[in-house]
């Protein structure tokens, strides 16, 4: 069984304030892409004692065990009867870019298995395993645009209101971490109206939706700062890091004839 996990960007995203149990309360937009990675499974028979995951593509830089795909298996396995699996995961969504590639790998898992062993697990169900492997994995159970709050679990829906616009997404060789990017960032104390703010025209975003990781990230790492710089040079009418980052996106009204500077890791229309 094959499915292709999408990536996601981040429009906006403030940090609200930091939770007693460590987490912190957010405020952002998911939405999704048609940038996907591919991931199929098949079941291994009686010879296995394990499940067996093949990664290829870009190198996840993580141990097997340790493969979010592999733990949604194992989640589900608590409560059913699921037998060993042979799983092959091509990664093309970068680790580590904001764009949540590998969340969309393990909420896809959820869903196939879902449905080909027939678990008959809802939505909510869905929703509340995913979020036992990451705050921004239940958004993709369904994928559509939604504002994010809480710890990015609880979802306002949204309308599809970038149609027709054209995506770039750039991502050099920075890894940032996302613990660090919290411990070097403030929260504002308060939501910043971002439910207001996305339904404005695309045109009017850029100087009253912010990234709050974009101080830190771009202090630190200036090349993603001239990324930014570079989208708007092109005739991007917004731009911005994706999550904690370190991808850049720019949106765009039509291709541009320049292509921004920059590793362009996919481009298209949303």
């Amino acid at each position: 069984m094959i499915a292709f996990p999408k990536a996601k960007i981040n429009i906006g995203l403030s940090i609200v304030r930091r939770r007693d149990d460590g987490f912190h309360d957010i405020e952002t937009v998911f939405y999704p892409t048609r940038f996907t990675d591919a991931l199929e499974f098949v079941v291994a028979g009686d010879e296995p004692d394990a499940d067996e995951i093949t990664v290829t593509g870009i190198d996840s830089g993580c141990r097997s065990e340790d493969n979010l795909v592999i733990k949604a298996v194992k989640l589900l396995r608590e409560t059913n009867d699921i037998p060993w699996l042979r799983i092959h995961l091509h990664k093309m969504i970068p680790p580590g870019s904001g764009l949540g590639g590998g969340s969309s790998d393990a909420s896809t898992m959820l869903m196939l298995l879902n449905r080909y062993f027939n678990l008959q697990a809802g939505t909510q169900d869905l929703q509340s395993i995913a979020l036992r492997l990451g705050s921004d994995c239940p958004f993709f159970i369904q994928g559509a645009p939604v504002l994010a709050t809480g710890r990015g679990e609880i979802f306002s829906s949204l309308p599809c209101f970038l149609n027709g616009y054209y995506l770039i997404i750039i991502r050099e060789n920075i890894h940032i971490s996302t613990p660090l990017a919290y411990s070097n960032s403030k929260p504002r104390g308060r939501a910043s109206g971002l439910g207001e703010l996305i339904m404005t025209p695309v045109e009017e975003w850029k100087d009253a939706i912010k990234n709050d990781f974009e101080e830190y990230a771009f202090r630190e790492y200036p090349a993603l700062a001239k990324i930014k710089k570079a989208m708007y040079d092109s005739g991007a009418i917004y731009s911005s890091m994706s999550g904690s980052g370190s991808a850049i996106y720019g949106i765009f009204t039509s291709k541009p004839y320049t292509l921004p500077a920059g590793k362009i890791i996919w481009q298209g229309w949303l």
